[in-house]
Parts: C-alpha cells; sequence; structure tokens
C-alpha cells in the first residue's frame, strides 16, 4: 500500500503515514515552525535569566522571554532602578522554635535575627503576618513573634515548602515577576 503524495500544490514528496495530515517530511516541519512563531515553544534558555535565575523559556521568532518573569533574554538589568517592593512572611527556626515575622527586605532583616534556618517564605505583609500570628496564638511565647514547634505549624511550613529546594530562588522570582510586572 502506497502512502498519497504531500497535499501542496507541485510536491510530489509521499505524505508521512502517522501525520494527521496529508503533507511530507518538509512540509509537517514548516507547519510546526509556523505554529511556533504564533504559539511560542517552551525550552530551556540558553543561559539563566539575568532577572530571576531560571532556566524555562519561551522561543519567539523575535527572540527568549523567561517563562517565569517574562524579561527578555539577553537585556541587561538596570542595577541603578530601586527593586521593587516584595513584602513576605518568613519562618525562621531556632533551635525547637519557629519566628513567624514580615520584611520587604528578607537578606537585611535575616541577617539581624538570629537562627539556625530559614524554613519558608510566603507573599505578604502585616495583614498576613498577624493572621498566622493568630492561627498559631496557642503555641506563641508571650508577646513575641516566636512560637513552639506544634504539629500544626510544621504541617503548615511544610506545606509552604513543599517543591521548593531554596526559598531565596523563590523570593527572586516573586522580585523578578514583580519587575517585568512594573514594565
Amino acid at each position: 500500500m502506497s502512502t498519497p503524495d504531500c497535499l501542496v500544490p507541485e510536491c510530489h514528496e509521499p505524505s508521512d503515514p502517522l501525520a494527521p495530515v496529508t503533507l511530507c517530511v518538509w512540509h509537517l516541519a514548516v507547519s510546526a515552525d509556523w505554529a511556533a512563531s504564533t504559539e511560542g515553544v517552551t525550552d530551556v534558555l540558553p543561559s539563566p535569566c539575568r532577572l530571576c535565575g531560571s532556566r524555562l523559556g519561551v522561543r519567539w521568532p523575535s527572540g527568549w522571554l523567561c517563562a517565569v518573569c517574562e524579561w527578555r533574554h539577553g537585556e541587561t538589568v538596570d542595577d541603578e532602578l530601586p527593586p521593587p517592593r516584595v513584602d513576605v512572611v518568613y519562618y525562621l527556626r531556632f533551635e525547637d522554635r519557629i519566628k513567624i515575622g514580615t520584611t520587604a527586605s528578607p537578606r537585611q532583616r535575616l541577617s539581624a535575627i538570629w537562627h539556625d534556618e530559614l524554613l519558608a517564605f510566603e507573599p505578604g505583609d502585616r495583614s498576613l503576618e498577624r493572621r498566622r500570628h493568630a492561627l498559631f496564638a496557642e503555641e506563641r511565647f508571650g508577646r513575641t513573634e516566636w512560637f513552639r514547634r506544634s504539629p500544626a505549624l510544621d504541617a503548615h511550613v511544610t506545606g509552604l515548602a513543599a517543591g521548593v529546594d531554596d526559598p531565596w530562588a523563590l523570593y527572586a522570582r516573586w522580585t523578578s515577576a514583580a519587575i517585568a510586572r512594573s514594565g
């Protein structure tokens, strides 16, 4: 049984028998390239995004965009512009206690607090921090931001950290996304 010829006029190549349309391999490739030009192709960036460090990108005919923060691959980051404000609620462990606090400058803030480990970040400001303090009020040490570990608190922190190898990388993504949103 022979395969029919490609449907493109004046192309007499045999069509690919596994293709969903009667086109030769060449015209299938041309069609795929054309479709990619309108949809973009998700792929690994040629090098990590300069803004957020992600390796995932979308390739367009006009160039690459970071799939995480949409920064145009290869563009320089203007270090003179102030970074956007990204408020986070942080969870620090010191021995058998956990501190729940908030800041818009986590590197500066966490460097001033004695702790053993950064457990997680959560996007949010003082209102979210207050809700977390109320949620775990039974574990709270007086009026401080330190809490006794409990199954509920451990489960909450574990949920925030699920799938996150490095909380700082997650913070960098939030920051880069805020920069991309600001234009």
